[in-house]
């Protein structure tokens, strides 16, 4: 089969791989009807990322139709339209029992190295590093899924693939970042990046009942996809983030914020975020938190900071004591996708929302290459890649 590979910073290619086979009874093989490019994914393209061997299958994004199904699966058929999570869950553990699926502790058979490094291992992910699991992804012709009486979802009759794809990470994701604010009638949500996610955390804090969401980035395609969402948006090159927020709250800072950037923040020219670039540079550092100091200085007292961009190793200089001193409430996951998929697909059958705004690009796959280019440099107005198989 074809299939997107990584083979070392910046040089992702189609390759001919070997086809996915059954491993294990309650595995399942699909055909990829439809994989998307994420944003997490770029980390790999930069090489941030530790643990990816050459020749990688990446991808987490993905949806198709069950063409293999092992022994010991009942719950799904040869034939049904299926969106997979990217979190990869066995749902029987102490963990997947109480609904924390991305924290499954049986899925990740790697999880010595991930333990090394972050003292627990969450769940294994498709396509995303070999100290989560070494998953061949989901960019590819074929998938195997494992634990796949657990994770995929059915598709109802009448829904396209692009309506229902990013089921699979981003909207549930974005959903979670506002879910995570727990707001209130009247509340006001400040949002640190207007990709894929801080799109789909725009649009749920809406439907959450926000009556203000200030949205924050500086390309002009993704400021224009988040008015059209209904935010009021701030431009981090021309305004000054914490003194605009002030003075739109009167002094008080927003009620909960969004850090939907993470590690790889192109957003912010202070002296902070000068040191940050310099410290990885010289391999000082691991991540550069600018966005996150910012979010909580912004935050007002005893407000929630909402994190859901991928961080990936130690923060440096974290504003704590503001954030003790002011009461504020962290809370953050790599998303238990399982647990939000029921409820975010009845919105989308109940016409609530259509995920496929924010899709910029359509190609396939021997023209991914060229696309993880384009959505890093954020060129052509491109703000969601969606590949074809």
């Amino acid at each position: 089969m074809r299939a997107l590979t990584w083979h070392g910073k910046s040089d992702m290619r189609c390759d001919t791989v070997p086809d996915p086979k059954i491993e294990h009874p309650r595995d399942a093989i699909i055909k990829v009807t439809a994989c998307a490019i994420c944003g997490s994914d770029l980390h790999l393209y930069d090489g941030v990322m530790p643990s990816m061997k050459s020749g990688d299958i990446i991808g987490h994004e993905t949806m198709g139709e069950v063409v293999e199904v092992g022994s010991e699966n009942k719950a799904l058929n040869i034939g049904d339209r299926v969106v997979v999570p990217f979190t990869i869950s066995c749902g029987e553990c102490f963990f997947c029992k109480r609904g924390f699926f991305s924290g499954c502790e049986r899925s990740n058979p790697n999880h010595a190295m991930a333990e090394k490094m972050w003292g627990h291992s969450p769940a294994g992910l498709f396509g995303y590093s070999h100290m989560l699991g070494g998953y061949s992804g989901g960019q590819a012709e074929y998938l195997r899924v494992p634990f796949a009486d657990v994770g995929p979802i059915k598709v109802p009759e009448g829904l396209s693939d692009e309506q229902v794809l990013f089921l699979s990470d981003i909207f549930p994701t974005g959903y979670m970042a506002a879910d995570f604010c727990n707001i209130q009638r009247g509340d006001t949500i400040a949002i640190w990046g207007c990709g894929p996610v801080g799109q789909f955390a725009i649009r749920s804090a809406f439907l959450l009942g926000a009556e203000r969401v200030i949205a924050i980035d500086t390309v002009p395609e993704r400021l224009a996809m988040a008015q059209a969402g209904g935010a009021q948006t701030l431009d981090f090159k021309t305004d000054d983030i914490f003194d605009r927020i002030q003075e739109l709250t009167h002094g008080r800072g927003a009620d909960a914020c969004i850090d939907a950037v993470g590690t790889e923040p192109d957003m912010g020219s202070g002296f902070d975020a000068v040191v940050d670039r310099v410290k990885v540079a010289t391999f000082m550092g691991t991540d550069r938190p600018h966005v996150l100091r910012q979010a909580i200085h912004c935050c007002r007292n005893f407000g929630t900071v909402s994190i859901v961009g991928v961080y990936g190793g130690m923060l440096d200089k974290v504003p704590m004591g503001s954030a003790i001193n002011r009461g504020l409430t962290f809370r953050m996951a790599q998303t238990p996708v399982q647990h939000y998929l029921p409820s975010l697909m009845e919105r989308v059958v109940k016409g609530e929302i259509d995920p496929s705004f924010v899709i910029t690009h359509r190609a396939t796959l021997e023209e991914g290459p060229e696309l993880y280019k384009t959505f890093r440099d954020k060129k052509d107005g491109c703000i969601k890649v969606v590949l074809k198989p």
